[in-house]
C-alpha cells in the first residue's frame, strides 16, 4: 500500500515540475531580451546555432514556488534561501557577460559561507571503522571545500544538451530513495530533493537534445549548490560510508573534474582553461550523437547510483561487481581516449596494434 506521505512527496515534485515546464519559453524570451545568449564562438561548442541560457533562472524560480507551498521556516532554509540568491545573481552576470573565475568564486564564497556561519550547515564528523573523527575547527574549511567542489564539477560537465540537468535528477532520486530506505521521513532534505527535483525535471523537458535553452553557469552553479547543502543535510555526522553515497552518486562529475587538472597538469596548462577533452567530447570523438553520448553517461550513472543503494540496504557483494565492471570500463576508457593524454592513447593503440598482428 501506498503511504500518504509518499503521496504527498509525488505531489510536490509534480508540481515544480508543471511550474518549472510552464515557465521556460518566459526564460526564453527573458534571455532574447537581455542577452543571455551562448553563442557558438570557437571550437569548444557543441552547438551550432545561438541558445537562450536562462533556465537556471527558471530552475529556482520554480524551486521557490515549491518552498512557499510546501517549505517550513528555519534558520537553515533562510540561509540556502540567501545562499541560493548569491549563485542566482553571481550566474546571470557571468550568462549575459561573462566574468572571470576569481569573480565567479568570490560569489561561490559568499553563498558557500552564509550556509556555513548562518545556516550552521557544517560537516563535523565522520564515523568509520569503529571510530568517531571529529574535525573541530577543521569542519569549517571541509565543508567549504565540499561546497565549492560540488557547485564547480556540476559546472565543468555542464556541456551537452541535458547533461547537467540528467545527472543532477539522477543524483536526487538516488538520493530520494536511500533516504526513505533510511526512514528519513519529513526532514528538509526530503523536501528540498524532490522540490529540486520537479524543478530540474521541468527544465530537462526543454533542455534534453535538441535544447530549447540552456541552464548557464545560473542553473549549473545552483544544481551543484542545492546537491552539495542536500549531501550535508542528510550525511551530516554520519557513517563514512553513508558520507560516500553523493560521492558515488556524482563519481562521472568528479572523476571528469580530476581528469581535466590532471590533463593540464600534465601539459603545462593553467588548471581554469577551457578545453575540449571532457569524458562527453571523448564520446563524441567516438562518433556518438549528442543524444547518444548523453544517454550513455546518463546509464553509467546509473549504474553507480545503483551501486550506492545496494550499499545502503547491505548488498555489498553485488555493488562491488558493478564497481568493479565499471573500474574495468574507466581503464580502457584512460587508455583509449585523450581524456588523460591523447599521446598516451595512441601508444596504447600503437602496442595494441603490433600484438594483434603477432
Amino acid at each position: 500500500m501506498i503511504s500518504r506521505y509518499f503521496v504527498e512527496i509525488m505531489l510536490i515534485c509534480l508540481i515544480t515540475f508543471v511550474f518549472s515546464a510552464l515557465i521556460m519559453p518566459g526564460m526564453i524570451l527573458i534571455a532574447k531580451h537581455i542577452g543571455a545568449i551562448d553563442i557558438p564562438k570557437d571550437n569548444r561548442r557543441v552547438h551550432t546555432k545561438p541558445i537562450p541560457k536562462m533556465g537556471g533562472l527558471g530552475i529556482f524560480l520554480a524551486f521557490l514556488f515549491g518552498y512557499m507551498l510546501f517549505g517550513v521556516h528555519s534558520i537553515q532554509m533562510n540561509a540556502i534561501l540567501i545562499g541560493s540568491f548569491i549563485i542566482i545573481i553571481t550566474g546571470i552576470i557571468d550568462d549575459i557577460k561573462p566574468i572571470s573565475a576569481k569573480a565567479k568564486l568570490l560569489g561561490q564564497l559568499c553563498a558557500t559561507l552564509t550556509v556555513i556561519f548562518y545556516g550552521n550547515i557544517t560537516l563535523n564528523e565522520v564515523t568509520a571503522f569503529g571510530e568517531v573523527f571529529k574535525f573541530g575547527i577543521f569542519a569549517y574549511p571541509i565543508t567549504l571545500l565540499f561546497i565549492l567542489a560540488c557547485i564547480n564539477v556540476i559546472n565543468l560537465i555542464d556541456g551537452l544538451d541535458g547533461l547537467s540537468g540528467g545527472i543532477t535528477s539522477i543524483f536526487l532520486i538516488t538520493i530520494g530513495i536511500i533516504a526513505f530506505i533510511q526512514g528519513r521521513e519529513a526532514t528538509l532534505e526530503i523536501t528540498l530533493i524532490f522540490i529540486t527535483l520537479g524543478a530540474t525535471l521541468g527544465f530537462l523537458l526543454h533542455n534534453f537534445n535538441p535544447a530549447k535553452i540552456f541552464a548557464g553557469d545560473t542553473g549549473s552553479m545552483f544544481m551543484g549548490f542545492i546537491i552539495a547543502i542536500i549531501s550535508l543535510l542528510g550525511f551530516k555526522g554520519a557513517m563514512f560510508l553513508s558520507f560516500m553515497v553523493p560521492l558515488m552518486v556524482l563519481a562521472i562529475p568528479i572523476f571528469d573534474t580530476l581528469f581535466a587538472i590532471l590533463r593540464r597538469i600534465i601539459h603545462k596548462k593553467p588548471i581554469f582553461e577551457a578545453d575540449k577533452d571532457h569524458m562527453h567530447h571523448q564520446l563524441l570523438k567516438m562518433h556518438f550523437s549528442q543524444r547518444k553520448t548523453v544517454l550513455i553517461i546518463y546509464f553509467i550513472n546509473i549504474l553507480f547510483s545503483l551501486a550506492a543503494i545496494l550499499f545502503t540496504v547491505g548488498d555489498s557483494k553485488l555493488a562491488i561487481i558493478i564497481y568493479f565492471i565499471l573500474l574495468i570500463l574507466a581503464i580502457w576508457f584512460i587508455l583509449h581516449t585523450g581524456i588523460l593524454s591523447q599521446s598516451m592513447s595512441e601508444r596504447v593503440k600503437k602496442v595494441e596494434e603490433r600484438v594483434f598482428k603477432k
